[in-house]
């Protein structure tokens, strides 16, 4: 096995970026948070790409924070990404989160960090950190109150309980639920029907829906207006009427 904590694979237009520490659950040290930060920086910066994947090797996600590399010193942190690199700023493009196995405490944060989650049925989900007396500060209880009701997100936070990759479908954590060994294949497949897509406008609707929650109304019409205008003035905007008008498939430039 590679020794590098993050592997970074491109196929057509996707990054799939993998938490390669099999042998620590792929808990998350100096290492993977600089690598995952890199991945993310790549992402953003290479045209080429349209769409990221986030996974785990050796059939987990993540078990969160390596608790005995902090404990060595090792920050979990990298820059203004914040922990794992990704939970505080991750990518402007769509990111998939493709769960086997158990995505637990900053795991499940790293995961709650991507705009899709693609999980085996078998994925368990869950922020245990009250029975070691902590806290899910990664951004599970600043996100899961967004996205699912109060009273659910509470449970989770106060019990520490996990819940099942079915559980998590039902009150709207994951997008699609898929056989063990799996995950990642479907997320490509998913990813696929994004990269089609105009990349310009893939950013555009990503940035209105992360924020549109914390804006009012006029201001949500406003920002909108912000981002989406110079998306319908754009080249791939007239690129795209035109490939429908002559039934072809548009060529995207990016601008």
């Amino acid at each position: 096995m590679s020794d590098q904590a993050i592997l970074s694979d491109q196929r057509d237009g996707i990054l799939i970026i993998t938490i390669n520490r099999a042998e620590a659950r792929n808990a998350v040290n100096g290492d993977v948070a600089s690598g995952i930060a890199a991945a993310l920086d790549q992402l953003d910066a290479d045209d080429d790409l349209r769409v990221g994947i986030v996974t785990g090797a050796g059939g987990y996600f993540s078990a969160g924070m390596d608790l005995k590399a902090f404990m060595q010193g090792e920050s979990p942190y990298a820059n203004d990404r914040g922990f794992a690199g990704i939970t505080q700023r991750a990518a402007r493009k769509p990111l998939i989160a493709a769960v086997e196995g158990f995505a637990l405490a900053g795991g499940f944060e790293i995961a709650l960090s991507c705009d899709l989650i693609v999980a085996s049925r078998e994925a368990r989900f869950g922020i245990p950190e009250v029975k070691r007396s902590l806290v899910a500060a990664g951004g599970a209880l600043l996100r899961l109150p967004k996205r699912i009701p109060y009273h659910l997100a509470m449970e989770l936070a106060l019990t520490g309980e996990p819940i099942s990759a079915q559980r998590a479908m039902e009150i709207g954590i994951v997008n699609r639920l898929v056989e063990p060994g799996s995950a990642l294949d479907s997320a490509v497949e998913l990813a696929n029907q994004i990269v089609k897509n105009g990349p310009l406008a893939l950013m555009a609707s990503k940035e209105i829906l992360q924020n549109a929650v914390d804006w009012d109304e006029a201001e949500g019409w406003a920002k909108q207006g912000e981002l989406s205008g110079p998306v319908f003035t754009s080249d791939d905007a007239r690129e795209g009427a035109t490939a429908f008008a002559e039934k072809r498939e548009p060529v995207w430039r990016g601008r």
